[in-house]
C-alpha cells in the first residue's frame, strides 16, 4: 500500500472557470442551435473557459424525436447537410474561444445495405468535444442507455430506438488536464468516474436530462456521491424545464466540489451557471482525506487497469 507521503502530479494545471448552460430546446432544430451558440457567448462572457450543454440540445428529448433529428457524423468532418449542428458547434467553440463540451444530439451511423438495398441504421446519443479552435477533440456515444420502470411513475426505453456506445470519453484539454465526458444515465454507475479519476481527471462532465420522478430523488445525490468517491469536480447540465414538451426535464445544473459541496446550481428556468475548478481544491480534499494512497488493490480489483 502506498505511503501516505506519495507526491502525485496536479490533475488542474491551473484554475478555470467551468459554464453549465442550461436552456430549453424546442422543435425548430436551428433555432436550438442559434439558442445555444447565444448562450454560449453568454458563459463565455464570464470568463468559462470550458462550457457545457445540456443533453439533446438540438432537439427534443424523446423516442420518437431521435430518428427525425438524428445527424450523420461519420466520415468526420461531416458537411454542413450531414451534421450541421457538428458544424454550429465547432463554430460556437471557435468563434468564443472555450472548450465546448456540445451536449448531445442523435447520431444516425449507417452502415451496408442489405439484400433489399436499404440501409442498416444505427442511432446513438452523442457527445462531441470541441478545442477553442474549433477542431473535435472527442465523440461519446452514450454507454448505459436509460431503460426504467418505476410503476406509476415513469416509463421510458432508449434501447427501443438508440444503440449504447462502446468506450469511455477521457479528453485532454492541453490549457487544463483531463476531463471526463459521459451522458445523464451514465453518472449512476460509479465505475466509469472510478476509471476516469484514477487515470488523471480533474472533473466529470455529464450533460443530463433527468425527469420529474427521478430528479428530485438522485440528481444532486448522483452528483455529489460521484464526486465525493473520486475527490474530483463534477458537473450536471440539463435542459431546462419545459412543461408543455413531451418529457420534463428537471432542471438544476449544478457544479459540485471534490468534497462534495455543491458550489452553483440552477433553477428549473432557463439559466447559465458558473463555478471556477481549482486544483488546490482537488489535492487538499486528497490530503485530507487519503482516499487515493489507501486503497486495497490487494483484496479488490482496481477498475481502471
Amino acid at each position: 500500500m502506498a505511503s501516505s507521503t506519495t507526491t502525485h502530479p496536479p490533475v488542474l494545471k491551473q484554475p478555470v472557470k467551468l459554464a453549465c448552460v442550461q436552456f430549453a430546446p424546442g422543435p425548430d432544430k436551428e433555432a436550438n442551435l442559434a439558442r445555444a451558440a447565444a448562450k454560449v457567448r453568454e458563459a463565455a462572457a464570464t470568463g468559462a473557459k470550458i462550457v457545457v450543454l445540456p443533453e439533446c440540445f438540438n432537439s427534443p428529448y424523446g423516442c420518437d424525436h431521435f430518428p427525425s433529428y438524428a445527424e450523420r457524423l461519420l466520415p468526420s468532418p461531416p458537411s454542413p447537410e450531414q451534421s450541421p449542428s457538428f458544424r454550429a458547434l465547432a463554430a460556437m467553440a471557435r468563434d468564443n474561444g472555450v472548450y465546448l463540451i456540445g451536449g448531445s444530439i442523435p447520431e444516425l451511423a449507417v452502415g451496408a445495405k442489405d439484400g433489399n438495398g436499404d440501409e442498416d441504421k444505427t442511432y446513438y446519443n452523442t457527445s462531441l468535444t470541441f478545442s477553442p479552435a474549433g477542431a473535435l477533440l472527442a465523440t461519446y456515444r452514450k454507454v448505459h442507455l436509460f431503460d426504467i420502470s418505476i410503476p406509476g411513475k415513469i416509463t421510458f426505453r432508449e434501447s427501443d430506438v438508440l444503440s449504447p456506445g462502446s468506450s469511455l470519453a477521457i479528453v485532454d484539454l492541453p490549457d487544463y488536464g483531463r476531463v471526463a465526458v459521459a451522458i445523464c444515465y451514465d453518472v449512476r454507475f460509479p465505475e466509469m468516474a472510478m476509471i476516469a479519476a484514477r487515470r488523471g481527471c480533474f472533473a466529470l462532465v455529464y450533460p443530463g436530462a433527468f425527469n420529474l420522478t427521478t430528479g428530485p430523488l438522485h440528481w444532486q445525490l448522483l452528483a455529489r456521491a460521484r464526486a465525493v468517491d473520486n475527490q474530483v469536480y463534477v458537473a450536471l447540465c440539463s435542459p431546462a424545464r419545459d412543461m408543455s414538451a413531451g418529457y420534463h426535464a428537471w432542471g438544476h445544473s449544478l457544479v459540485v466540489d471534490p468534497m462534495a459541496q455543491v458550489l452553483v446550481e440552477a433553477g428549473e428556468e432557463e439559466e447559465v451557471v458558473v463555478a471556477e475548478l481549482d486544483g488546490n481544491k482537488i489535492e487538499e480534499a486528497r490530503k485530507g482525506i487519503p482516499l487515493r494512497d489507501q486503497r486495497r488493490f490487494d483484496l479488490y480489483a482496481d477498475v481502471s487497469r
